[in-house]
């Protein structure tokens, strides 16, 4: 297999895809071609689908408090994956 390079001349655009990560996956350390079916990657999915809604949301209406709020639930969204997951992988060593 021999790979050509392809130069832009007038009517020949080259154009790169990128993918965007989500806001949710992003703040989740959730990577988008990983396919894992535990719970624990179902619990983060969830989150981040939550943090999705929530920032489209946000996006619509950016005033101050509504900033402040959007701030603080991020932070609860993270706090609460953090502990349904040490909940989920708790081993009682005793």
């Amino acid at each position: 297999m021999s790979e050509e390079t392809v130069y832009p001349t007038p009517g020949n655009i080259q154009a790169n895809e990128t993918k965007i990560t989500p806001f949710g996956y992003k703040i989740l350390g959730i990577k988008e071609d990983e396919e894992d079916t535990s719970d624990v990657y179902k619990v983060k999915v969830l989150a981040a689908e939550i943090a999705e809604i929530m920032k489209k949301n946000y996006e619509a209406e950016r005033v101050p408090l509504k900033s402040l709020l959007f701030d603080h639930a991020v932070g609860e969204i993270l706090n609460a994956s953090m502990s349904v997951v040490k909940v989920l992988t708790f081993k009682n060593e005793e």
